[in-house]
């Protein structure tokens, strides 16, 4: 009785705060993002209105403070949490400051921070969900913006003259200094009360986005943006300082100079502002992406907007987790595997409309798994041994399936006394090997692969593959079952290898080789950006060895293996690989989003057997083999038959 009363007291002591904390209200964004903005609004135009502790523009210092007196209302109004009275009080020393004409630099200070504060204890949406594009803001802007702010941002447009209120100058330099994108996103979303600047909330927000990287652009020169190129692509531990898109939105100019000095921090600035795709481009290890369209999925879910919150669940895999995939699976495949079956789950929970409640908790299982990702995925994790290792298992694991198919077919050209089609296979490996260099040249100088692009590559040639492998297996499997193989090999090989034959071989032998070099290509690209080359190639040498040892092996023992028992080697090892290819092509296109995805509780995950827990993939592997069962099945009956008949002839 004693233990269960202990048992239910622990019970409650959980159960009261969690139940406490749903009943909470949450704060309405917009009551938190109008509180910011008049925060950022104080800080930044209050030098307009007090100098030197006099008033240069009464009705300019009269709006201070009416904003800082709206801060305070607001602040009072937001739900109650252990941080609201400290925001208050900081409202209230906001207002005596002001009300006692103190300095700008003061009343600066003492806005940001608050604004800052007022964000940790209430957090709303901060950055946007992909890069803005720069171009969609220029268009937006010239449409909706220059008829006040002017063409060039110097707010001198046509309309102008009109307004009571002067439109911002975006060219003004020191007002720019101390603007955020974030910043100029809210004025954007929510206008300003009592001037011309209306409300751009109708907009999508990726357009609000593009039109506050675009304003916020105009006091940097194209020279300081070229500066600024050059300067982020060379130096590793300025990139760290901006990791994400929601640490550029929310820097100042004025605060990234107090780590960089003025003239750099204009110039990355001025290049951050119209490439803001550089920051995410920089780092691969980050996964700020993945995490804000998973975010972004579950926001349209709870809207209920099924489709979107699929398309942001593919866009999550596709373009923030699937270009850190190569560099994970060097140092961690069994975490890459999780992560993938668990986003792979998430896409199948939303396609069937499960509860957001039920989604919520799948994302939070993700982001756990992101975060043991980053530590996996962090500079100081690799080390010349693992990278060693690596490069070692990558390039051996990939290599395998192609080296089986590619000796297998050597082996039987030999055995068959057709060498002359020995230079079409040899010609399909060696040009794949080619046109995986070029592949790599490509991805690495040029226009880069998309991750869509790289699982199509990876599904199409794996489907590919395994339906000539099916072929290819149940044809030597009915080989397997002649007696006369003197007298099949001189009637019947010459219409069997003749040139459309042989470059059937030519191209079997290049896509089963270009879709392991292809991905193995990739695993070395993200393995080399980390640094340890020489721990590389050292890896990459001795799976290169240890492959031509068993490529050494295979040829000289098949020469040994009667052709009859050759043949039905050979027709089960290409059988086992069409199953394997069978399963790796359906999960690739399901990672493409081509193939929907309904999981397998509890079921297995072996990606070196081709095994997913899915129904699609499954499925297909089972036709493979029903398929395989029945080709070999006929092939024994006619071989018995044709033995029954022999003694006729």
């Amino acid at each position: 009785m004693r233990l269960i009363v202990v048992v239910l007291l622990i019970l409650l002591g959980l159960i009261v705060p969690i139940s406490t904390l749903r009943a909470a209200p949450a704060a309405d964004p917009n009551d938190v993002q109008t509180a910011w903005r008049l925060l950022d609004y104080v800080a930044v135009d209050y030098e307009g209105a007090v100098d030197r502790g006099r008033i240069k523009s009464a009705s300019e210092y009269a709006e201070m403070k009416e904003f800082a007196g709206s801060v305070s209302s607001r602040l009072a109004a937001l739900p109650i949490k252990p941080e609201r009275a400290a925001l208050i009080s900081g409202a209230a020393r906001l207002q005596g400051l002001i009300v006692r004409q103190g300095s700008p630099q003061e009343v600066s200070a003492l806005a940001h921070g608050l604004a800052a504060d007022l964000l940790q204890a209430y957090p709303v949406p901060l950055a946007p969900t992909a890069p803005p594009s720069f171009a969609r803001g220029e268009a937006l802007f010239g449409s909706t913006c220059a008829a006040c702010h002017g063409a060039t941002g110097d707010g001198h447009g046509p309309s102008a003259a009109k307004l009571t209120t002067p439109p911002i100058a975006f060219t003004d330099a020191d007002r720019a200094r101390q603007r955020s994108v974030f910043a100029l996103y809210q004025v954007i979303s929510q206008g300003i009360d009592g001037t011309a600047m209306q409300s751009f909330a109708d907009l999508p927000s990726q357009d609000r986005w593009a039109l506050a990287f675009r304003a916020g652009s105009f006091a940097f020169s194209d020279e300081q943006a070229r500066l600024g190129e050059r300067l982020w692509k060379a130096d590793a531990a300025l990139r760290d300082q901006i990791p994400d898109l929601k640490t550029l939105v929310g820097l100042t100019p004025a605060s990234l100079a107090g780590k960089l000095g003025e003239q750099r921090a204009r110039a990355v600035m001025a290049y951050l502002r119209r490439h803001p795709e550089a920051v995410i481009e920089q780092a691969p290890a980050s996964l700020s992406l993945v995490r804000q369209k998973l975010a972004a999925s579950l926001d349209a879910a709870r809207k209920g907007d099924r489709a979107a919150a699929k398309g942001m669940a593919l866009s999550a895999y596709l373009d923030g987790f699937e270009p850190v995939e190569p560099t994970l699976g060097a140092s961690d495949a069994t975490l890459l595997a999780r992560i993938e079956g668990a986003m792979g789950e998430y896409r199948a929970a939303v396609d069937q409309g499960a509860a957001p409640d039920d989604l919520a908790n799948r994302v939070l299982v993700l982001n756990s798994l992101f975060d043991d990702a980053e530590a996996a995925l962090a500079p100081n994790a690799s080390s010349n041994a693992s990278t060693f290792l690596g490069a070692f298992t990558i390039l051996l694991r990939e290599g395998m399936e192609a080296l089986l198919i590619v000796v297998a077919m050597i082996a039987f050209l030999r055995k068959a006394d057709r060498s002359e089609a020995l230079p079409y296979v040899h010609g399909g490996w060696v040009g794949a090997l080619a046109a995986g260099l070029l592949t790599w040249v490509v991805a690495t100088y040029a226009i880069g692969i998309s991750g869509a692009s790289r699982e199509l590559t990876e599904g199409f040639g794996s489907l590919f593959a395994a339906v000539v492998l099916l072929s290819v297996g149940i044809w030597m499997h009915g080989k397997a079952q002649a007696d006369q193989w003197q007298r099949y090999i001189r009637d019947k090989m010459t219409h069997a290898l003749s040139g459309r034959s042989a470059w059937f071989l030519f191209g079997l032998a290049f896509v089963v080789v270009y879709r392991e070099v292809f991905e193995t290509i990739l695993f070395y690209a993200a393995l080399w950006t980390q640094g340890n080359g020489g721990a590389l190639l050292a890896g990459a040498g001795s799976a290169v060895g240890v492959l031509g040892v068993i490529a050494w092996a295979m040829l000289r023992y098949s020469r040994q293996i009667p052709i009859a028992k050759f043949f039905a080697y050979s027709s089960w090892l290409m059988a086992g690989l069409t199953v394997v290819l069978a399963g790796k092509g359906v999960a690739a296109l399901q990672e493409a989003g081509i193939i929907n995805i309904a999981p397998i509780a509890e079921a297995p995950r072996l990606s070196m057997l081709g095994v997913f827990p899915t129904w699609q993939s499954i499925t297909a592997q089972l036709l493979m083999a029903v398929a395989i069962a029945v080709g070999f099945s006929i092939n024994r009956r006619e071989g018995t038959e044709a033995r029954d008949l022999a003694p006729a002839e």
